[in-house]
């Protein structure tokens, strides 16, 4: 039995469902691209062609959720179903589109390069618990123009995990596309195999913007998952109630389905987001604090009444160190999104309103999802009693440890932590160098990096590759890619 969190009765999903569909009526959603009007005209919308506001029959959203996949499987480069978006399965990436990453030894926070990009992504394709890499970091010697592109093809260099990642132009979108289609053969096997899914953001409140609304016909039409990331900040860019903000969070989610599977019926398309309060005394955006996990719950109940896939930004704080802090925020928030049954976490590594990654956070917070994904196990019977057989013999004596099954079942009924979190002894600790959290993490990241093998690649593709993204990069101006 998987434990559950649910913060909403039905009658609350209902009216968050009703008051949605009145938004997309008064005051409607602005859509800003030509080509989604026209197809949202055609099905029966209404559009005034002085503002580009669009108003949305709920009919006409109902058709599109019909014809909306209610599961799909993200594939690893060897073409293995790795990552299953539908029903309560749970998985975890690191937080994307950082700008910054943590020096660990001076602990700064310094603009981030390919070379950082290429560190978090080796840490983890090294780490069992994440299940998906990230384009983690902006590389901000890259052009702007081919920066997402550049950042898909480190990953794709160094890793063999399914990819959540996005474009944030119209124009390198179809470049991603083909690049991801070397690995799968063809365009038609992508889609049949998808090996990443794309990030797509309506701009809050109740706006698709030009490429956004691109972004989600063009993904449709490829066939390859989109996955909308609907930002709300409670106070600011949405209304201040929690509830208010996941019912704009569905306005905005239900009029990009729409869109979507106007485009092309069938193709998959994620129910996510990115909210977060407003914090009025900073001027500031905390993915870190408990209202921001209890509206992404919220919303992914929504999501999930509806019978769709689920995304979410947890598991990230924001402290500027790897503290007691980070701790805190990161595993509450992991284990809330699990409890909630949310497909794919994002977040992970993720430090200062997510602004910045960190290698070492990302090792502590594997520990926190291990221990995360352990509590969905739940209580599990390993043996056929309870316990009566297992005290033959023992006469009240403490020697459950002499048992053969208690050596053959510690590790399934346990999650075993690696030398990041201390259980040992104050003498063992102090034998130890006496280090605290995040120096080993430093440790643990070290040892990863020195153990990290580069997944098998035919030169062919990868020369394809290569010669793909050098010529996108000279068009955009740049000499020659930076040295991996």
């Amino acid at each position: 039995m998987q434990p559950k969190l649910e913060l909403l009765s039905q009658v609350l999903i209902d009216r968050v469902l009703d008051e949605a569909f009145q938004l997309m009526l008064k005051p409607g959603i602005k859509v800003q691209s030509g080509e989604a009007r026209t197809l949202l005209a055609e099905a029966g919308a209404l559009v005034d062609a002085n503002s580009d506001v669009v108003r949305i029959p709920e009919m006409v959203v109902r058709k599109a959720l019909e014809t909306t996949p209610h599961t799909f499987n993200l594939y690893d480069r060897n073409g293995n179903p790795t990552v299953f978006y539908g029903g309560d399965a749970v998985h975890f990436d690191p937080g994307s589109s950082g700008v910054h990453v943590l020096d660990p030894d001076t602990l700064e926070h310094k603009p981030s390069y390919a070379a950082d990009l290429m560190r978090l992504v080796k840490v983890t394709e090294m780490l069992p618990q994440y299940d998906a890499q990230s384009t983690a970091v902006v590389c901000n010697e890259i052009p702007k123009a081919v920066g997402d592109l550049y950042r898909l093809y480190v990953v794709l260099l160094f890793s063999s995990k399914p990819i959540i990642t996005g474009s944030f132009s119209i124009q390198t979108l179809q470049s991603m596309i083909d690049m991801l289609g070397i690995f799968a053969g063809s365009s038609s096997a992508l889609a049949e195999k998808p090996q990443a899914v794309f990030d797509v953001c309506p701009s809050p409140p109740l706006i698709w913007s030009e490429f956004g609304s691109q972004n989600l016909i063009d993904l449709a039409r490829a066939g390859v998952p989109a996955q909308m990331v609907s930002m709300p900040l409670a106070g600011a860019a949405a209304p201040v109630t929690l509830l208010g903000s996941v019912t704009q969070h569905a306005a905005e989610c239900l009029s990009g389905i729409t869109i979507h599977q106007l485009a092309k019926a069938g193709s998959p398309i994620v129910w996510g987001g990115a909210p977060a309060i407003f914090d009025m005394r900073k001027g500031t955006t905390p993915m870190g604090a408990i209202e921001t996990a209890m509206i992404d719950a919220s919303y992914a109940q929504v999501g999930k009444s509806l019978g769709l896939p689920t995304h979410t930004y947890l598991c990230a704080s924001d402290s500027k160190l790897v503290d007691a802090q980070a701790g805190m925020e990161s595993g509450i928030s992991a284990v809330i999104g699990a409890l909630a049954g949310i497909n794919m976490i994002s977040g992970a590594g993720m430090l200062d309103f997510l602004a910045c990654q960190s290698a070492e956070k990302l090792v502590v917070d594997a520990e926190g999802i291990g221990m995360a994904k352990r509590l969905l196990a739940g209580m599990q019977v390993q043996t056929e009693n309870l316990a009566t057989a297992l005290f033959e013999g023992i006469n009240f004596k403490g020697d459950f440890l002499k048992q053969k099954i208690t050596r053959e079942l510690f590790a399934k009924e346990q999650y075993l932590p690696s030398a990041v979190i201390d259980r040992d002894s104050i003498r063992g600790w102090q034998a130890g160098g006496s280090k605290d959290t995040f120096a080993r993490a430093k440790d643990r990241t070290t040892q990863l990096l020195k153990e990290y093998q580069q997944p098998a690649m035919a030169e062919d593709q990868k020369k394809e590759l290569q010669t793909m993204v050098t010529k996108l990069a000279r068009d955009a101006g740049m000499d020659r890619l930076p040295d991996l």
